[in-house]
């Protein structure tokens, strides 16, 4: 006797081709959702395409069906992170505020993010799924990039604004990481990393410059 999640990923004979196409899509969505879960919980060495059938209550082999290789479900399971962040930036981002205040804006939450959804964050910029090109991750991750460079061009017109911002995303990054692993907090013997964004953008922007 067939389960209700076996009959969800059975292949759908007789049906409307609609239907079909409804049903798969509504399996792919439960499948990344359910990767999505896994991540946070246990973060992204846990996401197995067993495991994550099994959350999303198929058969091991369902994932296959939907998602041809184990990269094009980790791709989507990383689409969502790069969508969500994308998400808080916007919801964060003041375009009447000068360009600088802005990035610092977008360094926070980044490093928020970072620091809320370890597991969802390491997944996203995981090389593997960046080099792949899988369901297009580069392009959903650009965007972002070029919010920030945009920015820094108008910080620093006389810049390449491309080379200080990818230079500044880095930064950033490995402050994200070595924060998490607890290098920076032994290093600078400090619990709070605003004094290290801040001295990081000053490096990347130079100076705030005192109010006249």
């Amino acid at each position: 006797m067939r389960t209700g999640h076996q009959q969800d990923d059975a292949d759908p004979h007789g049906e409307e081709q609609g239907e079909g196409e409804s049903r798969g899509g509504k399996l792919r969505a439960r499948l990344v959702e359910a990767g999505v879960e896994l991540v946070d919980a246990e973060g992204a060495q846990a996401l197995s395409l067993r495991e994550i059938a099994r959350r999303a209550g198929v058969s091991h082999g369902a994932p296959r069906r939907h998602f041809p290789t184990h990269l094009d479900l980790l791709s989507a399971i990383a689409r969502q992170g790069f969508a969500e962040l994308a998400a808080r930036v916007a919801a964060d981002d003041r375009e009447a505020a000068a360009p600088r205040e802005r990035i610092v804006l977008l360094a926070r939450v980044y490093l928020d993010y970072a620091g809320a959804r370890r597991g969802m964050y390491e997944l996203m910029f995981r090389h593997d799924l960046l080099e792949s090109g899988r369901l297009g991750l580069r392009e959903t991750s650009l965007p972002l990039f070029a919010h920030l460079t945009g920015l820094v061009a108008r910080v620093r017109p006389g810049a390449d604004p491309v080379l200080v911002a990818g230079a500044l995303w880095a930064n950033l990054h490995g402050i994200a990481q070595l924060w998490h692993w607890g290098s920076l907090r032994l290093a600078t013997g400090s619990d709070d990393p605003a004094p290290l964004l801040a001295a990081a953008l000053d490096a990347h922007l130079g100076p705030v410059e005192p109010a006249p």
